[in-house]
């Protein structure tokens, strides 16, 4: 079992925490799924064996399950870990009882190490409600913090999209479209899991406890909501852009239109008097090139003059 357990400690009621967790006080065992087997000490701790294979199954979605000894809620939290892409979440399984709280997870999970901070500095929680409410802020602050970038982000490509290169902007904003959708994929399974804990969870959390539950699911709730937004504002910004590009294309050959149109006649008369044969008017003249050179000088001013005139430029 030692394989698997990160930290195993036992709140001391005061805002800290002691080593020992065979002790009467409420007690946290925090497991790394990726270490071992963690399904059998997860038995060993009194989990029923669907719940153990819950708790280590490798890919889960966001979700809230009730039994008769307590609930299981998985998570997801917004991957900072270094070198990591922020979109892909790492999931966070937890067992709830009374007096005792069970987590584990695959991958570490920078807001678990923010929660046992607080209780090393004598400031954290003082039972598994205010404990497991600590997490679920912790997650909340880190989505906060990965949906603000994505905003910031996006602002700046709505303010560039007049002037910077379209194909290097519409590459990065498809870009940020991608990351903004991984994560709402999540987001939106983790709103409802938190709001059927909301519903399963009052013999658990006094009146307090449960009106932060209630306000971490509205943050969970918001942030869905902007995501939704920044999705619909970036395809704003791709039509845009692909408008732009459309826009820059015609008139490119707009202007070859209108250069093809003005050469047209010249190359008709130059082809008629190109062809080599018989009877081709001022072929003996020697004032004929500059006679025909001024009729297609003329040509061309007439045809831009009527281009001009039709206001086609």
């Amino acid at each position: 079992m030692n394989d698997v357990v990160v930290f195993s400690l036992a709140l001391n009621g005061e805002g800290g925490y002691t080593e020992a967790s065979d002790t009467d006080n409420p007690n946290w065992v925090h497991l790394d799924c990726s270490l071992g087997n963690a399904e059998q000490p997860l038995v060993g701790m009194g989990l029923e064996p669907r719940v153990a294979e819950s708790m280590v199954r490798s890919d889960t979605r966001p979700r809230t399950v009730t039994t008769e000894d307590g609930l299981l809620v998985v998570l997801r939290g917004v991957n900072t870990n270094p070198g990591a892409d922020p979109e892909d979440m790492v999931s966070l399984r937890m067992w709830i009882e009374r007096d005792r709280l069970i987590t584990a997870r695959q991958r570490k999970l920078l807001s678990i190490q923010d929660v046992r901070e607080q209780l090393q500095e004598g400031r954290g929680a003082r039972d598994v409600a205010g404990l497991v409410l600590a997490i679920v802020e912790r997650l909340a602050d880190r989505v906060s913090d990965f949906v603000e970038g994505i905003e910031e982000q996006l602002s700046g490509h709505e303010a560039s999209v007049e002037h910077d290169n379209p194909v290097t902007l519409r590459r990065e904003v498809t870009a940020l479209r991608r990351q903004a959708a991984v994560v709402r994929r999540f987001l939106a399974p983790q709103r409802d899991a938190l709001e059927t804990w909301y519903r399963l969870a009052r013999n658990m959390f006094d009146d307090d406890q449960m009106f932060y539950l209630r306000e971490q699911s509205d943050r969970m709730t918001r942030y869905v909501e902007d995501l939704d937004l920044a999705r619909e504002r970036m395809l704003v910004v791709q039509e845009e852009l692909m408008n732009r590009i459309a826009q820059e294309q015609n008139s490119r050959m707009y202007v070859l239109s209108l250069v093809a149109a003005v050469f047209l006649p010249i190359t008709f008369v130059t082809g008629l008097f190109g062809m080599n044969v018989a009877g081709l008017p001022g072929t003996e003249d020697e004032s004929s090139f500059w006679l025909l050179s001024g009729v297609l000088l003329v040509t061309s001013l007439v045809v831009v003059l009527a281009f001009k005139l039709k206001r086609w430029f």
